[in-house]
């Protein structure tokens, strides 16, 4: 008999499949799209690539997190946390590779802080759970 994941970790999982294969998309896009563009342009962009790809799979991990040791509140400001760095660190960068352009100055490093923020809420959240 199959188990069957609890709608929280189901979530997680659902957020790291998005942001998984947008994260890909992305990606072909910085590796074909830059032909005529200045270096740093193209270098930004990829570095957000990579930021969202392996963050992406940091939202697997929640998942497990939340599947295994339960739904707790730590677990689940790890995920937002981890959605909110993308959202601003990889969107900052991919709008910057795109435009030459900051959209608003500070986005990228709130959203860093973010990321550093996630890991350790869920270095916390497995801590807690033992």
């Amino acid at each position: 008999m199959m188990n069957t994941l609890s709608g929280s970790s189901r979530f997680w999982l659902m957020m790291a499949g998005l942001n998984g294969a947008v994260a890909v998309a992305m990606g072909a896009y910085g590796a074909h799209g830059f032909d005529d563009a200045p270096e740093y342009l193209a270098r930004s962009f990829n570095t957000g690539v990579q930021y969202h790809m392996w963050h992406a799979l940091a939202l697997i991990g929640v998942s497990w997190l939340t599947e295994q040791k339960g739904n707790s509140i730590l677990t689940r400001l790890s995920g937002l946390a981890f959605m909110m760095g993308i959202v601003l660190f990889c969107g900052t960068l991919y709008n910057f590779g795109l435009s030459g352009e900051l959209f608003m100055r500070g986005l990228a490093p709130a959203g860093g802080m973010s990321l550093i923020a996630a890991w350790v809420l869920f270095a916390l959240a497995a801590w807690r759970s033992r």
